[in-house]
């Protein structure tokens, strides 16, 4: 192919890239070309490893108490009395893997000193199939999902997550109470309304490694959120474990469909919108503000190759009246950059690669949990990013050689050794 560098123009390319004394070490301003091509290659990498990172870490930890899917219905008090029949429906779906009904409600924690904290009341029954839609079981840290009591006047078992547990000083065994989200008594004296307060025993806590449900959700068993949260038989929804989370939007409006109103579907993706919206765009972002050192190193490949022009122009002349072609003189400074474009991104591939390990291997890097929702910066490098930066960063290196392989064609021999 016409374009593409001989051996010969190859060898000679490679020679242009030694110093003047011949040393068997490149010569500085291609050692800083490389360099630069090397950390814009790394910096990428690890970048977008971050950004992918934190996308997959907060989608596993949301779904570990959260499922992919859930079926609503319209209204304020969130009540589905026809639950088993919306639940036959949404188990004969193709791509459910797992579903089970669910009771969700918000109440105030008290420990015995009366600290108070706000929290989520989650319902849970393994035999309802809920234990198969979320991997809640797998995170119990201490005790376990029995709710299996053993003080005496209380009104049943609950686990809490574990940072919740830390902040009202509470462990296994200990008493807490719930203030009752629908009961209330009316004041024989005052004319006003009493707060009503659930006495349950901590029977467990857990881990999921998600702030947001470590320090706020307490599991309790399914009849009693209902009796807590006033429903009766009535659930407040259905939750779904599909095969590919990421069709979570598309099932939600099949179902939709399928159970008519007034069923609603919502899915994970639209309860986190702007959380990954915002991890999408700061990844775009991060990349263009990265690839500029790209064309920093840009810069230094056509410095270094319009030096080595100047150096050579007399080598360049005797070349032409030897043969090589104007042509050929170009391809020469081709090679010598894609030489030095693929030397950096090889070194940097690696160096990005060993990077990204280390980092998401060792839990290096902290980050605070209540901001991020999660305590560590996770690195997960993608195939198709790193052939994207490959790809990316072997053009700018060739797209640099243009303008010095053009001077350096356009010389003419005569001018080329009279040169000094």
């Amino acid at each position: 192919m016409p374009f593409l560098p001989t051996p010969l123009e190859r060898a000679i390319a490679y020679r242009y890239m030694r110093g003047r004394k011949q040393s068997r070490f490149a010569s500085l301003n291609t050692v800083i070309a490389i360099g630069g091509v090397a950390i814009g290659v790394m910096a990428l990498i690890v970048v977008l490893g971050v950004m992918n990172g934190l996308r997959d870490d907060l989608r596993d930890r949301i779904l570990v108490a959260n499922p992919h899917l859930r079926i609503l219905t319209y209204g304020a008090s969130l009540k589905m009395e026809s639950w088993r029949e919306a639940l036959d429906t949404v188990r004969s779906h193709p791509e459910v893997v797992a579903a089970g009904p669910e009771v969700l409600t918000k109440s105030l924690i008290l420990n015995q000193a009366n600290y108070a904290a706000a929290a989520d009341v989650v319902g849970f029954n393994p035999d309802t199939g809920q234990a198969a839609v979320t991997t809640l079981p797998e995170k119990v840290t201490g005790g376990g999902l029995t709710f299996a009591t053993t003080a005496d006047s209380v009104d049943g078992g609950i686990v809490l997550g574990y940072r919740l547990a830390s902040r009202l000083s509470v462990a296994p065994g200990d008493i807490v109470k719930l203030l009752s989200p629908v009961s209330a008594k009316i004041s024989p004296t005052l004319g006003t309304t009493v707060p009503q307060f659930w006495y349950f025993e901590v029977t467990g806590t857990f881990d999921t490694g998600m702030y947001q449900y470590d320090d706020g959700f307490v599991v309790m068993e399914m009849g009693t959120a209902q009796r807590f949260a006033g429903l009766g038989d009535a659930m407040t929804g259905v939750q779904i474990r599909l095969a590919d989370p990421w069709r979570a939007p598309e099932v939600g409006h099949e179902l939709e469909r399928r159970l008519g109103y007034p069923y609603r579907s919502f899915d994970w993706q639209s309860q986190n919108q702007s959380l990954f919206s915002a991890l999408q765009l700061e990844k775009l972002a991060m990349g263009l503000i990265i690839g500029f050192v790209m064309l920093v190193a840009a810069f230094n490949i056509i410095g270094t190759l319009t030096m080595v022009v100047s150096e050579k122009t007399k080598e360049i002349g005797i070349l032409q009246a030897m043969g090589l072609t104007p042509r050929g003189i170009g391809r020469v400074f081709l090679a010598q950059g894609a030489i030095i474009g693929g030397i950096g991104t090889t070194l940097g591939l690696i160096g990005g690669l060993l990077v990204a390990y280390a980092v998401d291997a060792s839990g290096l890097i902290r980050i605070d949990p209540a901001v991020y929702f999660i305590d560590h910066l996770p690195v997960h490098v993608e195939i198709r990013d790193v052939f994207a930066v490959i790809v990316f960063s072997f053009l700018v290196a060739v797209v640099a050689t243009l303008h010095p392989s053009r001077t350096a064609a356009r010389l003419t021999p005569v001018d080329a050794i009279r040169h000094e």
